[in-house]
């Protein structure tokens, strides 16, 4: 266990933004988790690679993070041959991802290059081009706050939805997660038909027959790479909104209205649809993508982030978020919601 008193927060968000906590503790292990866990009380803030973090003041109370390593183990469950793979909660994501692709481990290549750690991937549920961490999450172990107990969660019990989780909500600073298990497959079936996959694909003269995994990572991450900014030269924390979700009435009037509208079907499981409307994407038709408020601004390749030019502070970005909001339901008529947790 590590700890250290008036830590600078600098280097753990993404959006390099200079807060500080009164006391930073980072746990190794099972043990670590346990001892933190039974003595841990309000306020303290848990954190991965504060790569979803949005820190408008110092951190008056306890900041406690699982140490970052990497750390899988391929675990082969009673009477299957499929994979899964159990992470560290400190692992970094991505890693997670390159090593299930270079071992022929299919489910994650389209959410590569997603930033942060496995433990943030199933508060978050993470996603991307189609794919949703809870499509492939199996369980998490985790150490419940107060009692030390350690448990084992299921992922149908977590309450997972679109960047939705009970982590999020009724289990919230609940638990200090330890390791995540994700289920995958030895055969691979793509997910082509979100985003401009298949067109970048096209492009590339790569045809369905010819696809592998190492391949779709590929593309994915050159998608990816076009249009998102590295936080390491300018400071971000990927998508800032969620793309709200709306019933079919809101759809047709928002169709009448908007004659160019982008959306997604969401087919529901009892038979309705619902309709995902691209946050960025209207943004981007209210004017916004490349401006900046000071030194906060919207992204010139994807109007869905929010970037730190240099030397903005939290409420900086903060005063940028409400004016595009603003501008968002004025045109629309729909409010979109940060996707970033503010501090």
């Amino acid at each position: 266990m590590q700890v250290e008193k008036n830590h600078s927060l600098l280097h753990d968000n993404t959006f390099n933004i200079d807060q500080k906590c009164d006391e930073y503790i980072v746990y190794e292990n099972e043990r670590d988790a346990v001892s933190i866990a039974k003595d841990l009380h309000a306020p303290f803030l848990l954190l991965g690679g504060g790569s979803n973090l949005l820190l408008t003041q110092d951190f008056h109370g306890k900041v406690v993070t699982p140490t970052k390593r990497f750390d899988i183990s391929v675990v082969l469950r009673q009477g299957s041959n499929e994979p899964c793979l159990k992470c560290w909660a400190g692992t970094t994501f991505d890693d997670v991802v390159d090593y299930a692709v270079r071992h022929g481990y299919h489910g994650l290549e389209n959410l590569s290059l997603i930033p942060g750690e496995c433990g943030a991937s199933a508060v978050q549920n993470i996603g991307a081009y189609g794919a949703e961490i809870k499509d492939v999450l199996t369980e998490i172990e985790a150490v419940e706050i107060g009692s030390g107990r350690v448990v084992t969660l299921q992922a149908s019990d977590c309450g997972y939805s679109y960047r939705q989780s009970k982590f999020k909500h009724e289990w919230k600073n609940k638990y200090l997660i330890l390791y995540v298990t994700y289920q995958l497959s030895r055969a691979f079936q793509p997910e082509l038909d979100y985003g401009n996959v298949r067109k970048q694909l096209e492009a590339k003269g790569i045809t369905e027959s010819q696809l592998t995994g190492e391949l779709l990572r590929e593309t994915i991450i050159e998608i990816r790479e076009a249009k998102l900014p590295d936080p390491l030269v300018l400071g971000n924390a990927g998508s800032f909104f969620m793309n709200p979700i709306v019933d079919a009435e809101t759809f047709e009037k928002l169709k009448t209205a908007h004659a160019d509208l982008r959306f997604f079907e969401m087919p529901q499981a009892d038979g309705t649809m619902k309709y995902k409307i691209p946050a960025g994407w209207m943004i981007d038709q209210c004017g916004w993508k490349g401006r900046s408020l000071g030194k906060a601004g919207v992204y010139d390749k994807q109007a869905l982030i929010l970037v730190n030019h240099g030397g903005a502070r939290g409420e900086d970005v903060v005063k940028l978020m409400k004016a595009v909001q603003h501008d968002v339901k004025e045109k629309f008529g729909l409010e979109i919601k940060p996707e970033v947790n503010i501090i």
